[in-house]
């Protein structure tokens, strides 16, 4: 078996890992990458992947820099099945044709702008592509064998990062000697709201795992909750805005329930929140349709018409002239909008409006990759660029690592120990989907734990098992 790791290699986007084994290669994983702009363009429009050497895509989860190139793929010949989880085929459908219309979006503006004699711009894809992409898509539920491949088979188990989101495990032969090959994806978080726990997955040969924080501690989720409050609290105090950069899929929703959480138990004050974000509108429906994804409490909560994504005064906006009288508006509030990373979406107005007022909060709950607004925000600068206008930065920025959907350094060790633990068969961990340092630091500590066999490829890297 040789894998060769094209994206999210000492990197957290772009996930992209071919496997070649006796009975034909399969990609893990399709995704865009997301960074400087210009070699975004590049990376993504020349993908580096043999697609006439594929006999089936293994898709983990339907975040876009793990889901996002799959529709290209299919511009560029593929004409193969992508194998991934109901919830993760229903999220696709919208996940990737909101890709597809921002991209067409983009296009036509900067083509407006374009020197003349320039090439016109064109989409990555488009909505023709997206929709080949999903006729592709075959379900599989957890815990269910299916072969992808001749000789090659695939069971999904829960990864417990966002609705639908698995843990891949392929089994084939070599030499007579069976091989389990165990790809985490992103992993999740034990005892997050909403969705169950990650599942240890038996009999591990090759255990290929995210890295994202690798050095480093969550916070405790009832700290989270606490902190959450105290921030609302003084933000409405002072009379401001509570702005929240949100990704659209899980981490909306969840700060949805805990907001639902606060307020039920009194510990913050009744002002107005709004979802304002299409996509997290469309999105929330499809979790309505997935309760097998849920937890106990989740699905507790449901059964007594008690859904964990709607209360009073929270309100979901689609509407543009809706959206534009929230970002102006001076009454205290709080304000979920995507995108998560504040590179796109109705979320670049709420942020231009608010962050030269000292009475505003930006609350940060999620990863923010270098060279984004995010960023920028978190490592709180004095100015920031906003629709290419230079802005004072005065309102108050706070980060709650405590809403990441991603494994702390401890759960990480805990997962590759318990895997090892599952069949005693493990033996080569490698660490993809993070940053170097972070890798070095999770590389030291699981070699404190006795593994010997341990690795974090650069790009292109390839390696045998």
């Amino acid at each position: 078996m040789e894998i060769e790791f094209v994206g999210a290699a000492q990197t957290v986007t772009g996930s992209m890992h071919v496997v070649r084994t006796p009975y034909g290669t399969i990609l893990l994983d399709c995704g865009l990458f997301q960074g400087r702009r210009q070699e975004s363009i590049e990376r993504n429009r020349h993908l580096r992947v043999p697609i006439r050497e594929l006999k089936a895509v293994v898709l983990s989860h339907a975040h876009i820099d793990h889901s996002g190139a799959i529709p290209l793929l299919y511009k560029q010949g593929y004409k193969g099945p992508v194998y991934t989880t109901p919830a993760t085929r229903s999220l696709c459908t919208v996940m990737l044709r909101d890709a597809a219309a921002i991209q067409s979006s983009d296009a036509r503006h900067l083509n407006k702008h374009r020197d003349r004699g320039d090439d016109p711009i064109e989409p990555l894809y488009t909505d023709e592509d997206v929709v080949r992409a999903i006729e592709h898509m075959i379900s599989i539920p957890y815990h269910t064998t299916v072969p992808v491949a001749p000789g090659v088979d695939v069971t999904f188990f829960d990864a417990g990062h966002v609705l639908g989101s698995a843990i891949t495990a392929l089994d084939f032969e070599e030499g007579r000697v069976k091989k389990r090959l165990v790809f985490t994806g992103d992993l999740g978080r034990a005892d997050r709201p909403i969705l169950r726990d990650p599942e240890i997955v038996k009999d591990a040969d090759v255990l290929i795992t995210e890295s994202t924080y690798g050095d480093r501690l969550h916070d405790s989720i009832d700290k989270m909750d606490d902190d959450l409050a105290a921030v609302v609290n003084r933000t409405i105090k002072r009379g401001g805005k509570l702005i929240v950069p949100s990704f659209a899929l899980e981490r909306a929703q969840e700060v949805v329930f805990a907001l639902k959480k606060l307020k039920k138990a009194g510990a913050i004050p009744n002002v107005p929140v709004f979802v304002d974000s299409p996509l997290t509108v469309k999105i929330t429906d499809v979790f309505k349709l997935h309760p097998e994804c849920y937890d106990a409490e989740t699905r507790a909560l449901l059964r007594g018409h008690d859904s964990p994504f709607d209360f009073d005064d929270l309100s979901y906006i689609e509407d543009v002239e809706a959206s534009k009288r929230v970002s102006t508006s001076d009454q205290p509030s709080i304000v979920i909008s995507a995108s998560g990373m504040c590179e796109a979406g109705r979320i670049l107005h709420h942020l231009r409006d608010a962050v030269e007022d000292a009475k505003n909060t930006v609350l940060i709950v999620g990863f923010q990759a270098q060279h984004t607004l995010g960023r920028r925000l978190v490592e709180k600068r004095a100015r920031v660029k906003i629709f290419g206008v230079e802005r004072e930065r005065r309102c108050e920025v706070v980060v709650l690592n405590g809403f990441s959907a991603h494994a702390d350094q401890k759960d990480l060790i805990d997962y590759a120990e318990k895997s090892r633990e599952a069949g005693g068969k493990l033996e080569n961990v490698v660490l993809v989907h993070g940053d170097p340092k972070p890798q070095e630091i999770l590389r030291g500590k699981l070699g404190e734990k006795g593994f010997k066999k341990l690795a974090n490829p650069a790009p292109g890297d390839k390696l045998t098992f």
